[in-house]
């Protein structure tokens, strides 16, 4: 969340509707799994299907793969912060965090590679429509 202005972090956090808020629709549904993924059995499917959303949402934006994928690496301090004299292994999370974070990169660079394709095949059409438009008048 910290990759966000405050003002947006509000609106995140207050507007439950998924048409109006589909980025905080798709964390508060797909964050909770993520977590049980890394503190439970890391069934690496399911953390790929609890990042794919996540991620897919941020490779659709403007912004670095860096600011998309950021946020597992993030969990770290957190875990840090608040089992900080417990008796648990954080190093343990700490590498299935650094593997859900490779897995979201692979998952960021395919959406990312489906936009661009897409964007592709856009330009195209529109080069095929203008051929169309441009060659048929011209046989006239």
């Amino acid at each position: 969340m910290a990759a966000y202005p405050s003002s947006t972090l509000e609106f995140l956090a207050r507007e439950r509707d998924p048409f109006h808020n589909p980025i905080g629709y798709v964390l508060r549904e797909h964050l909770p799994a993520l977590a049980a993924e890394l503190l439970g059995s890391m069934d690496r499917a399911r953390v790929a299907e609890a990042l794919e959303p996540i991620v897919r949402i941020g490779a659709v934006q403007d912004v670095d793969a860096s600011q998309v994928v950021g946020f597992i690496f993030r969990l770290k301090r957190i875990l840090r912060a608040r089992w900080q004299g417990r008796d648990v292994d954080v190093r343990i999370v700490g590498d299935r965090i650094d593997d859900a974070a490779l897995l979201a990169f692979d998952l960021f660079v395919k959406c990312r590679e489906q936009v661009y394709a897409a964007k592709a095949d856009e330009v195209r059409r529109r080069v095929a429509q203008v051929e169309r438009i441009y060659l048929g008048a011209g046989r006239r």
